[in-house]
């Protein structure tokens, strides 16, 4: 598959000949500098805008075959930008991902209430069911929107820098649940990154991406043992320490 942009008959690209492969059960880190093609790729996955060239499948399903909607239950989306509406309660925010699976008028069926009820706990949010939005930290507006997510019930879901609002502590335990997450409920997730620390502690599988570069895929420690961590991210001021990952700054 081949990502970019068109402009009129133009094409940009910015990623070629990418063969990706994902497995459930896996969290997997998306890396590399701005500007390499990263949030581009993660728009692609999901449908919101189209490859250049080649395709993407999942479970054996053509996406270029099928309808939003139906896409809508295959992928959950977590973007960047933070979603603050007034006078939405936490409950409400979530239960918005079962819409895909709602008839026409939107009426919530006993099954949707549960899974509503079963994605705010996955995330340590059953308390907060009547909380406004606007009442809560970084950090559980973020899991709200994981909430979301898990509630519209996607073998897939996608989350563009889910720990860039956050501190050190609450940066590590968001890494922590998605990875669980992934595991317990047999999802690919897919995270777009800078915390390469994070990443290379806690990922199943790194996807590296640089500019004009193949994208190169394997656990932390082939990469790290290949020096093409090393390579894509190379400085004067800082490197990796070879068995553990660790920024070592100079």
């Amino acid at each position: 598959m081949s990502i970019g942009y068109r402009r009129g008959k133009k094409e940009i690209p910015v990623q070629n000949h990418l063969n990706l492969h994902a497995e459930v059960g896996e969290m997997l880190s998306l890396i590399g500098p701005n500007g390499c093609g990263k949030s581009t790729l993660l728009r692609t996955l999901c449908g919101l805008q189209k490859p250049l060239d080649g395709k993407i499948q999942i479970q054996g399903i053509d996406l270029d075959r099928i309808s939003f909607s139906e896409r809508a239950k295959l992928f959950g989306l977590v973007l960047t930008d933070q979603v603050r509406l007034g006078y939405i309660t936490v409950k409400q925010m979530v239960a918005m991902g079962r819409h895909p699976y709602t008839s026409f008028s939107g009426r919530f069926s006993e099954k949707d209430e549960q899974r509503v009820e079963e994605s705010m706990a996955a995330v340590h949010l059953e308390n907060f069911a009547d909380r406004l939005l606007t009442e809560l930290s970084d950090g559980e507006h973020q899991r709200v929107m994981i909430a979301k997510a898990l509630a519209q019930d996607t073998p897939f879901i996608l989350l563009d820098e889910p720990t860039s609002f956050l501190d050190l502590p609450n940066r590590v335990e968001m890494m922590l649940l998605l990875k669980k997450l992934a595991s317990d409920m047999q999802k690919i997730i897919l995270i777009s990154t800078h915390e390469i620390d994070l990443a290379l502690k806690l990922s199943d599988q790194i996807w590296l991406m640089s500019p004009g570069k193949n994208l190169e895929i394997g656990t932390p420690e082939e990469l790290m043992k290949n020096q093409c961590i090393q390579s894509v991210f190379h400085s004067e001021s800082f490197g990796f320490e070879p068995e553990t990952g660790h920024i070592i700054i100079f």
